[in-house]
């Protein structure tokens, strides 16, 4: 195991601050970030895909797990850095210079199953998760996501049904897929803090319900939580076919798209198909 300088001195070598345009937080704690790198259970010899590593904490703790990593970072500043940890273990990191959102994740992973692992940057960490959890393709080729997002935005994923976080993002991630909060991080222990609270959600793929368009569960969810404080006699008029298949599914149209479980929304996009 190379033996590795602290990354706050690495850091201060290559001149290296958060950039508050990228979403950036550094994460210093080298056991707090092994705990991350554990969740999936044991890496070793497992594919990795890594959404802005920045200047490479979780990379450093993943590669020590033994995992094969490939990194998609956007600041070039990151690059030289990631370098040092690509001669520190040789053929285990691969680093790609680029926007995670314009790349094709299956591709440049070689078509092979992997996981993704990221202390997500916060201005793309929803979408590139809407993007992991949409398409026609099911199960897909990442086994695992663990995932740093904020606090709310965590709550949101894994929220049951019934309550103010309860939203289309847990729709998207439990109708298919099992998600659990995996461990809660405090702002302090970032670089600079953030504003607000951090959390860790980790989500498996699981059977897909058979009979189910993803595409109309998308478009029902959005139009149901797009106006989430009207009913859904209100909410969903202007999806073709929708309030009929709320009387074929025996959902009373006055409820309100908070109230209506997972299940109960497979069963209208089911209708819908």
């Amino acid at each position: 195991m190379p033996d590795l300088p602290p990354l706050r001195e690495v850091i201060a070598r290559h001149g290296l601050s958060a950039s508050k345009k990228l979403g950036q937080n550094f994460l210093f704690d080298e056991q707090l970030l092994d705990r991350i790198a554990a969740i999936p259970e044991s890496l070793a010899g497992e594919s990795v895909l890594e959404i802005g590593p920045g200047p490479g904490g979780l990379t450093r703790a993943m590669l020590r797990a033994g995992a094969i990593v490939t990194a998609v970072e956007m600041d070039e500043r990151c690059l030289p850095v990631l370098a040092e940890l690509d001669e520190a273990f040789p053929g285990q990191l691969t680093v790609i210079h680029g926007d995670a959102m314009k790349l094709d994740h299956d591709s440049i992973m070689s078509g092979k199953p992997f996981h993704i692992l990221s202390n997500l940057p916060y201005n793309v960490g929803t979408a590139l998760f809407v993007k992991w959890q949409s398409g026609d393709k099911w199960p897909p080729l990442w086994c695992s996501l663990t995932l740093m997002f904020q606090q709310e935005v965590a709550q949101r994923i894994v929220a049951p049904a019934g309550g103010s976080a309860f939203g289309r993002l847990a729709v998207l991630a439990q109708w298919r897929s099992k998600a659990s909060l995996a461990m809660k991080v405090h702002r302090s222990a970032f670089t600079p803090p953030p504003k607000v609270m951090s959390a860790i959600v980790h989500v498996t793929p699981d059977a897909e319900p058979e009979g189910v368009s993803p595409r109309v569960l998308e478009r029902l969810t959005e139009a149901a939580f797009g106006q989430r404080r009207k009913m859904l006699r209100q909410s969903l008029k202007g999806m073709p076919g929708a309030l009929a298949a709320l009387d074929a599914v025996g959902i009373d149209p006055t409820r309100r798209a908070e109230t209506v479980s997972v299940d109960e929304f497979v069963a209208l996009a089911r209708a819908l198909s």
